[in-house]
C-alpha cells in the first residue's frame, strides 16, 4: 500500500492546513508513514481518520480496479518537532508481482496527474557504484546543421535522436515545447540555412559510474592538467549527457574555471587525458596531435589468444550510423594505423591483454581495428557481440555493396498487444493531399526505416544496414523497450517548463565559441490559453549550452519566453484521465525488469518519460584504457587497470 503514496501527499480530510503525510523508505526498503501535524490544531482521531484515507486512496481512483491492501502496523513512533508532532508508522515489505507492481506505478503516475497543483518531485533511488542526477528542465540553443536545410523539424528531430516514440516527439512540437528564431515552431516547419533553433527538454542523464575523476597532475606555470578519465563518463556534452561529462564535472567539481580538450576518449573507455586550461596551450597540443607526433599507448583485454607477434592494422575506417556511433572497416573510409603485442594470455578466461599503439586517431579505431583481427574487446557491448554481428562477430570486416533494403521498426514481441490495439507509437499516420488532390499517406524516414543510413557518407550494404538494425534494438532491449513503451499523456497540458527564459544571443563580433547561453528563470505576463496548464520545471534550470556558432547576426531582440503562445497555433488534443488508463494498462513492461524494492515510478512524473531500468555498475566501461602519452610537454602515464592483472575474471554471461 504504501508504494501509492509517493512523495508528499496533503491530507484533504482535515480541516486544518497544518497536517500532512509523508511516505519514504529506510536503508532496508522497509516502508515508513509518518503524519505531521500541528497538535494544537488537529487531534488524534483526525490522524485515523487520515490514515484510514491513506490506506484507501487508490480505491478512489474508479477507472482502475484494485485488489484490496490489508497492512499490519508493526512500530509506531511520535516526535515533536517545533511545535509539530510526527508520528510515524513503520510498515513490512510487502513482496508483489512484477505485474502489480506496474499497476501501482499508474496509480502514482495518475495520483501525480489528478493532484496537478503540486509540484511533482522525483529523484532516481541511489544504486551503489552508480552515480545519478535527478532529471532537469534543460534549454539549449543551436544552429541550423548543413544535413537538416531544406528538412521538416519533426524529421530532423525524430532521425537525429530515438530516445522518444515519434508520437512524443510530434506532440512536443505541438506543445510548442521549440522555438525557431524566436517563434513558436511547428513540426511542419521547414529549416532554412541561418535558423536558431532553441528547444527546453526535461534531462534525464544516464547513470554514471560512482569511480571519481582523478586529477593526476596540474601545471600551473604551463596551463594544463593531466587526469585519469573512468570508463562511463563522456568528453564532451552530448547527447543525454551534460553535468555527467568530464569538462562539466572538472569546472563544476574540482573548480577549474575553462578546460581546452583538444582530444577525446570514448565514453566506455577509461585513461589518461591531457587537457590544456588556456587556448594558447590548446592551440599548441592540437598542433601535436594533428603532426602526429603525439605517442599514446593503450591496454586492452581481447577475447582469445592473440598472436605472439607483432600485428599491424593498417585499414580505413567510416562512420556510418551516427546515432549509434558504429563505425567499419570500408573502403572508402579514413585511413588508420594500430600497432598491437600481445602482453599476456589468460587460459582460466581464454583472453589477452595487449598493448596498442595507435598511430592515428580515427573513432573506435582500437576497438574496430581489434574486432577485424578476429580478437575484439572482451566485454565491448557493440564490437563483440554476436547478436549484432553473427557467429563471426565481424572479422574481417563486413560486405559493403549498397542495397536499398529497409523495414519499419517492429514492436517485441510483448508489447505486440499494445501496438495491436492502440496503433504504433512510431507510426504516425499522417495524411497530406497527394499530387492528383486525393488524400495520401505521408511517412517519415524513421517510420519506413529509412533513416537507417541518413548519416552515412556512402550507401550501405544489406549487411550494416542489419547490424545497425540489430544494434538499435538490443539498445532499445537495455532499455526495456521504453520508446514503444511511450505514452503521450495529456491531461496535465502542454509540455512547456514554467518560468524558463533564453536571452537571445550578442552581436556576431561579440559573441563566442562554445559559450554558454544565458538562462535565467523569470515571472512572465503572458497567460496560456485556458487549456494549455503548464508542466511544473526543476529549480535548477539555469545552465544551457550553445552546441553551435552562430551564423547570422541579428540585432537584440527581447527574451524568449517559451509560453508564449501563437494565437494561430491550436492545442494538441487532450486525452482524458480515463483514456490516459486504457492506453496504458496495455503497456506492460517487461517482468523481468520492474523490482518493487527498486522502483517507485516507471514514468516521470514531469515529461512522462518511461524511466530505463538501471545499468549494471560493471556493464558500464569497456576492457580499453588510455596508459600512456607522450608529448612536447612530458611523458605522463597512469597505473595499469585492476582488469589487466593476471587472471582477472569478470561476469561473462
Amino acid at each position: 500500500m504504501a508504494r501509492y503514496c509517493g512523495e508528499v501527499l496533503t491530507i484533504d480530510s482535515l480541516s486544518s492546513p497544518s497536517a500532512y503525510m509523508e511516505y519514504s523508505k529506510t536503508e532496508d526498503f522497509r516502508p515508513n508513514i509518518s503524519f505531521v501535524y500541528n497538535a494544537d490544531e488537529v487531534d488524534a482521531s483526525s490522524i485515523l481518520v487520515a490514515f484510514e484515507f491513506c490506506l484507501t486512496f487508490p480505491q478512489t481512483v474508479s477507472t482502475i480496479d484494485f485488489d484490496t491492501f490489508s497492512v499490519s502496523i508493526v512500530e509506531s513512533e511520535v516526535q515533536e518537532e517545533k511545535g509539530f508532532c510526527r508520528r510515524t508508522i513503520h510498515l513490512p515489505v510487502i513482496p508483489v508481482s512484477a505485474y502489480e507492481q506496474f499497476r501501482q506505478n499508474i496509480a502514482n503516475l495518475l495520483r501525480s496527474t489528478l493532484m496537478a497543483d503540486k509540484e511533482p518531485t522525483f529523484k532516481p533511488k541511489e544504486v551503489r557504484g552508480l552515480k545519478k542526477i535527478p532529471p532537469y528542465w534543460y534549454p539549449y540553443t543551436t544552429m541550423t546543421k548543413m544535413r537538416w536545410i531544406g528538412r521538416e523539424l519533426l524529421e530532423v528531430v525524430s532521425t537525429e535522436f530515438r530516445d522518444r516514440s515519434m508520437e512524443y516527439y510530434r506532440y512536443a512540437l505541438e506543445s510548442g515545447v521549440t522555438t525557431v528564431n524566436g517563434k513558436i515552431a511547428r513540426p511542419d516547419t521547414i529549416l532554412k540555412d541561418g535558423d536558431r533553433v532553441e528547444n527546453v527538454v526535461h534531462r534525464h542523464e544516464p547513470p554514471v559510474t560512482s569511480t571519481p575523476v582523478k586529477v593526476l597532475l596540474h601545471d600551473v606555470e604551463r596551463e594544463f592538467i593531466v587526469v585519469d578519465k573512468p570508463g562511463s563518463i563522456p568528453v564532451h556534452a552530448s547527447g543525454r549527457y551534460y553535468r555527467n561529462s568530464l569538462i562539466e564535472i572538472l569546472v563544476d567539481d574540482f573548480g577549474y574555471e575553462k578546460c581546452y580538450p583538444v582530444n577525446r576518449l570514448d565514453r566506455l573507455t577509461s585513461g589518461l587525458m591531457i587537457i590544456p586550461l588556456s587556448a594558447k596551450r590548446a592551440r599548441q597540443l592540437t598542433n601535436e596531435f594533428m603532426a602526429g607526433t603525439v605517442r599514446k599507448e593503450y591496454i586492452a583485454r581481447v577475447k582469445g589468444r592473440f598472436p605472439s607477434e607483432e600485428i599491424t592494422c593498417e585499414e580505413p575506417l567510416l562512420t556510418v550510423d551516427r546515432q549509434m556511433g558504429l563505425n567499419i572497416v570500408h573502403p572508402e573510409g579514413k585511413s588508420a594505423k594500430t600497432v598491437f603485442n600481445l602482453i599476456r594470455y589468460d587460459e582460466n578466461t581464454n583472453s589477452s591483454v595487449v598493448r596498442c599503439k595507435p598511430y592515428t586517431g580515427r573513432s573506435h579505431q582500437l576497438r574496430v581495428h581489434l574486432q577485424f583481427l578476429g580478437f575484439p574487446i572482451a566485454n565491448d557491448p557493440v564490437y563483440s557481440e554476436k547478436r549484432i554481428w553473427g557467429d563471426n562477430v565481424g572479422k574481417g570486416g563486413i560486405d559493403v555493396i549498397p542495397s536499398d533494403e529497409r523495414a519499419a521498426p517492429a514492436p517485441p514481441s510483448h508489447l505486440q498487444a499494445m501496438v495491436t490495439e492502440t496503433g504504433s507509437p512510431e507510426a504516425l499516420k499522417t495524411i497530406v493531399e497527394g499530387a492528383n488532390g486525393e488524400p495520401a499517406p505521408k511517412k517519415l524516414p524513421r517510420e519506413t526505416g529509412e533513416d537507417i543510413g541518413m548519416g552515412s557518407p556512402v550507401p550501405l550494404s544489406k549487411e550494416a544496414v542489419g547490424v545497425i538494425t540489430r544494434l538499435r534494438n538490443m539498445k532499445d532491449e537495455d532499455e526495456d523497450w521504453s520508446r514503444w513503451r511511450d505514452v503521450v499523456f495529456r491531461a496535465k497540458g502542454l509540455l512547456r517548463p514554467s518560468s524558463i527564459v533564453i536571452k537571445p544571443p550578442p552581436p556576431q563580433n561579440r559573441r563566442k565559441r562554445g559559450g554558454k547561453a544565458e538562462v535565467m528563470p523569470v515571472a512572465l505576463d503572458v497567460d496560456p490559453s485556458p487549456t494549455a496548464s503548464t508542466t511544473p520545471s526543476s529549480s535548477d534550470a539555469t545552465r544551457a549550452q550553445s552546441t553551435e556558432p552562430e551564423t547570422t547576426s541579428p540585432s537584440p531582440s527581447p527574451p524568449t519566453a517559451f509560453q508564449t503562445v501563437d494565437p494561430d497555433m491550436t492545442s494538441p488534443p487532450q486525452l482524458s484521465v480515463e483514456d490516459a488508463v486504457a492506453k496504458v494498462s496495455l503497456v506492460e513492461p517487461s517482468p523481468k525488469i520492474i523490482d518493487s524494492a527498486d522502483s517507485d515510478h516507471i514514468f516521470c512524473p514531469e515529461c512522462y518519460l518511461p524511466l530505463h531500468p538501471d545499468p549494471k555498475p560493471e556493464k558500464l566501461y569497456i576492457f580499453l584504457h588510455a596508459l600512456k602519452y607522450s608529448t612536447s610537454l612530458g611523458e605522463f602515464s597512469t597505473d595499469m587497470p585492476e582488469w589487466a592483472a593476471e587472471g582477472w575474471t569478470w561476469d561473462q554471461t
